[in-house]
């Protein structure tokens, strides 16, 4: 799974909207696309139900992705911030170890997610 796959899931999940998430990511549709078929293979489930008029809509399996994704970007984030910033401030720093737990609980959760999709024991 690739941070460039979730960005464009996120995008694409926002918008419903593949051309419109190309736009919004500075990327050209084709790309979009691959990436988005990129982390279905990774995920092993199809994310989103191509509708007619150039519109998505979520599955299931996109459902339940779109909020860990939303909160593993946002770590990834945050811990860029930190990284560049070299004296945090005293907020930032109560905030990080929650969003460590954060991550730590949407990584569970995925592979825990993955593992019952595909027919085993959680």
């Amino acid at each position: 799974m690739e941070l460039q796959h979730l960005r464009a899931f996120r995008e694409v999940a926002r918008e419903l909207s593949f051309t419109r998430a190309a736009h919004n990511l500075h990327y050209s549709q084709p790309a979009v696309t691959a990436q988005i078929k990129g982390l279905e293979e990774d995920m092993g489930a199809s994310l989103f139900q191509r509708r007619g008029n150039r519109s998505v809509e979520l599955t299931p399996a996109g459902a339940r992705l779109r909020p860990l994704a939303e909160r593993i970007l946002e770590l990834v984030e945050t811990a860029q911030y930190e990284i560049a910033d070299p004296a945090p401030s005293a907020a930032a720093r109560r905030t990080a170890p929650q969003a460590a737990m954060t991550g730590r609980f949407a990584a569970d959760r995925l592979a825990t997610d993955r593992l019952v999709d595909r027919g085993g024991r959680a």
